[in-house]
């Protein structure tokens, strides 16, 4: 769309030059970034100040941690503002025939809407609980069988076989001569294909599982289904507990958003995929674009998510982050490397689960629960030990890195 607008500005020549930029999915990622990071600071300030005249303000528990009366009446529904520059930038530069973009597109608004709902019934309706637990799960199971169905039975969702060869046609195009790829062969409808770490052809098939079990295609969808609607559950809900304290959800979710560009790069380039030995995704170079607008937008909204934050995101920003990446995760078949490079949402999630289930252990045994931490998530029992919340911030950040880098090692480590 951008594209095309400058392009009309332009004489032939100089918009030969804007085509063949426009070409490189590098620079349209780059631009991607350089647009969402205007949009969140630019538009940042005045949602701030329009949140701040209707009072929409986070109503803090208390919980004993220090510092926390002062958060008090700081704006909330800062995801909107993350959003806006997502969806931007994806609506300028990315191609919205495609199928992976459409569903990036629809995850963003719905879990967006659901985390809306949630915020508006805590701050309009004074509602501390928000938005009822059924209803979210509901949310984002509905969301799960979307992505189940289309990346199940939509035919433009392809993956390469890799002990299967590639043709290619060499076209000049822009008076440079580039390699197209023809899908017609050397290609398959594999939906139930998957990366796994540490395996020696780094590929797993859910259709073992069905085989196994001895279920139709139906029964094979069904597996597939529940194991998508897990996903995306989980990570959505372990974004959502990590956004504790000021810029640690937004700053985790920029790195682990780094993560999945490069990841949905290499599979949609079909020289380096082949290097790497993993499945080549084609169309799935649009999911860059998206991907590095959603970690601009991140990065942006840290501008003012920073300790002391000036507004926090929300639900509506937690809940739609989290399910981003791991539609995207799904999408580009590394969903299963997930407790990998988020592994800051599977601790800050495990710590709730092993709180919470000991604490009811030890009450129904002994009478009196018990805790493993201070308190939960995680981030929290930091606090309680005396850490202050912009170290222990950036602590979590390094351990994310950390993560990050394991996960791009366990490519070639079978």
């Amino acid at each position: 769309m951008l594209e095309n607008i400058i392009q009309l500005l332009l004489n032939d020549k100089a918009s030969n030059t804007i085509e063949r930029l426009f070409s490189f999915i590098s620079f349209k990622a780059a631009l991607a970034v350089i647009i969402s990071l205007l949009v969140t600071n630019y538009f940042g300030k005045f949602i701030i100040k329009l949140l701040r005249k209707k009072s929409v303000g986070e109503d803090i528990r208390e919980l004993g941690l220090k510092n926390q009366s002062q958060k008090k009446g700081t704006p909330t529904m800062g995801g909107l503002i993350i959003l806006l520059g997502i969806l931007v930038p994806t609506f300028l530069l990315c191609d919205i025939s495609n199928v992976y973009i459409q569903l990036m597109i629809i995850t963003t608004l719905w879990m967006g809407f659901i985390g809306f709902l949630d915020d508006y019934i805590k701050v309009f309706k004074n509602n501390k609980k928000g938005l009822a637990g059924k209803f979210k799960i509901f949310g984002q199971f509905f969301l799960g069988c979307l992505v189940a169905g289309i990346l199940y039975y939509n035919n433009d969702v392809i993956t390469h076989e890799l002990n299967q060869k590639i043709y290619v046609e060499q076209e000049n195009i822009h008076e440079n001569s580039n390699t197209v790829i023809k899908w017609e062969k050397g290609l398959s409808h594999n939906f139930q294909k998957t990366t796994i770490p540490f395996n020696k052809n780094n590929e797993f098939t859910y259709n073992d599982i069905s085989t196994v079990l001895g279920l139709n295609d139906l029964g094979s969808f069904f597996i597939y289904l529940l194991i998508v609607v897990f996903i995306i559950t989980a990570v959505s809900n372990g974004s959502n507990l990590t956004d504790g304290i000021d810029g640690l959800a937004a700053g985790t979710c920029a790195i682990i958003g780094s993560c999945l560009a490069i990841f949905a790069y290499v599979s949609s380039n079909v020289e380096t995929a082949g290097y790497l030995n993993i499945m080549f995704i084609p169309n799935s170079e649009q999911l860059v674009v998206f991907m590095a607008a959603f970690v601009g937008s991140c990065v942006g909204f840290l501008w003012y998510n920073s300790f002391p934050a000036q507004i926090f995101m929300g639900d509506t920003g937690s809940l739609s982050l989290g399910a981003i990446i791991a539609v995207c995760a799904i999408a580009i078949r590394k969903e299963l490397m997930i407790p990998i490079f988020c592994g800051i949402f599977f601790i800050e999630t495990l710590s709730v689960v092993l709180q919470v289930s000991y604490f009811k252990y030890t009450k129904k045994r002994f009478g009196v629960g018990k805790r493993i931490f201070l308190m939960s998530p995680i981030h929290h029992h930091f606090q309680k030990k005396g850490l202050h919340e912009s170290k222990i911030t950036t602590r979590f950040w390094i351990v994310c890195v950390f993560l990050i880098i394991l996960a791009f090692v366990t490519l070639k480590i079978r």
